[in-house]
């Protein structure tokens, strides 16, 4: 029962972090309602834009650490508390939940009227915190997405791009490894609901690149350096 009561805990705090709207918070300490300008979006491109690029890397730096610090110290937990508990791959399930708690707060957060972000650099916090595991696939996505942020200008095709071939990239390195899928099952289902997840949160995104009218990010302008924007539409 003790392990049980841990993994509840630390599931329900890994919520409660996950859920704390950093990009709001930023905006109102510059005075700003981050919903009210831009893309309305709570998370850092769209603070970037408005604040730029300062405030873009602190709110992307608060968001990874609501996924990674409850993935690595709910991973410390579960792996080494009351041993005859459960099973390691239970434990392992356990970890990962702990994980997907966070990323769900901050897409859902009860802060904003269960309404939240992308979970894009969430995901990435909680990817990196499952190490060794799934941290080289999670490096090698955020590498995806930079290429992509990069050719395109649009952040939603980067992020849309390294969240697909996450999965992809797990099982690549399982495959280096000379391992099998059924023996690392649950972190090949997590990086199928990563993925899913990233893709549901860009629906409206993936609807604006087919229609050629998403948003693209500039370069600096300079007024403050913000992240000046060049959406398609008219």
């Amino acid at each position: 029962m003790i392990y049980w009561g841990v993994f509840l805990s630390c599931a329900a705090g890994s919520f409660l972090l996950g859920s704390i709207p950093f990009g709001l918070l930023v905006g109102r300490l510059q005075g700003m309602d981050v919903r009210k300008i831009g893309s309305g979006n709570t998370g850092a491109m769209n603070v970037g834009r408005i604040l730029g690029r300062k405030w873009f890397f602190v709110v992307f730096g608060l968001d990874l650490l609501k996924g990674l610090i409850p993935t690595l110290v709910g991973g410390l937990l579960l792996g080494s508390i009351a041993p005859g508990e459960a099973p390691e791959t239970t434990r392992m399930i356990c970890r990962l939940i702990v994980g997907l708690t966070s990323i769900l707060g901050h897409n859902y957060s009860p802060f904003l009227g269960f309404r939240g972000g992308k979970g894009v650099s969430t995901s990435l916090g909680v990817a990196l915190g499952v190490y060794p595991d799934l941290t080289l696939p999670a490096l090698f996505s955020f590498v995806i997405w930079v290429i992509g942020f990069g050719l395109t200008r649009m952040s939603s095709f980067g992020s849309l791009s390294g969240g697909v071939l996450f999965p992809m990239f797990y099982l690549l390195a399982l495959r280096v490894r000379g391992e099998s899928v059924s023996d690392h099952w649950p972190f090949a289902a997590f990086t199928v609901v990563v993925a899913v997840l990233v893709v549901v949160r860009h629906r409206a995104n993936i609807a604006r690149i087919m229609a050629g009218t998403e948003t693209r990010v500039g370069k600096a302008g300079k007024h403050g350096g913000s992240l000046q924007t060049h959406s398609g539409q008219k």
